[in-house]
């Protein structure tokens, strides 16, 4: 039987944190333990936000903690072409679609249905996409096409479910709720997400799942603020015919407010940490890792 295969996948739009360290290691330790395979992968398809310097510093912080990983390590920017052909191929199956709503139309677009009753929004607290980009015409939709105008490549939610039917995963760790076992996935909760831009040919739901395929990750292990996420992961994996690793979702480490920690946190960034005397012992009594 081939060992495990475990990954680790930071943006590098920041300077780490205690929360990645509490993954990074969990992932690490995870292999070790198993005689498994440590990965590291890069997932830098935001080229506004992703900065070499960031990039370095993963690498000089996961090093510092005494993690090793196998190279080449896997950026996601030198990948877009696998990701543009699963898109391809989703678009093949009838199940994209473009939406030219800007962020502050579909906003005002919100609002409006809010007038009325509360319009629904995903497990992350995002409204639902309220438009009807669906429903345009094959003339008008080749019409703005044509004309050059943004747009965002939309799973058809609805059609995707009906095609794929009932989903499920086993969760080897616990979901926010304390969900664990055979997991119903509810892909629907999340709308008809957004799968590509016209400048970007793939996003994090899209990317994530063909990545694991393509790297043979066989243990996916990630916090809990990614639980719901795996709905629409398990609902490609299905579109895609790709395999589904098995789950296991973690505790967050969380501020003195109880909030989850971001890469804006200083505070809590390794780099500070290290800078004012930690070493990576203190760094996992921090995080409550023998």
């Amino acid at each position: 039987m081939p060992p495990p295969v475990f990954r680790f996948a930071p943006s590098p739009n920041g300077y780490l944190h205690l929360g990645h360290a509490f993954s990074a290691l969990l992932n690490f330790d995870l292999a070790q333990r198993t005689d498994g395979r440590f990965l590291l992968r890069i997932e830098d398809i935001d080229t506004t936000r992703c900065k070499p310097e960031f990039e370095a510093a993963i690498y000089e912080d996961l090093a510092w903690l005494g993690i090793a990983w196998e190279l080449p390590v896997r950026r996601q920017s030198e990948h877009l072409a696998e990701y543009r052909k699963a898109i391809e191929k989703l678009s093949a199956q009838g199940l994209l679609y473009p939406s030219f709503e800007s962020r502050a139309e579909i906003a005002e677009l919100v609002s409006q249905r809010e007038m009325n009753a509360r319009w629904p929004h995903d497990p992350d607290g995002a409204p639902l996409y309220p438009g009807a980009a669906k429903l345009l015409s094959p003339h008008e939709r080749a019409r703005l096409l044509e004309s050059g105008a943004p747009y965002a490549l939309r799973l058809d939610i609805a059609l995707a479910c009906a095609r794929a039917g009932e989903l499920t995963w086993i969760e080897h760790g616990e979901g926010p709720d304390g969900e664990t076992g055979s997991v119903a996935a509810r892909p629907q909760a999340w709308g008809d997400v957004i799968l590509a831009r016209k400048e970007t040919p793939t996003s994090y739901h899209l990317s994530v799942v063909l990545d694991d395929s393509l790297q043979g990750v066989t243990e996916a292990v990630r916090g809990q603020d990614l639980f719901w996420s795996s709905s629409v992961h398990r609902l490609l994996q299905r579109l895609l015919g790709l395999p589904q690793p098995a789950y296991r979702h973690h505790r967050l480490v969380l501020d003195g407010a109880g909030q989850k920690l971001s890469k804006s946190t200083e505070a809590t960034g390794l780099r500070e940490l290290r800078a004012g005397g930690s070493t990576p012992a203190d760094i996992r009594r921090l995080v409550d890792l023998p």
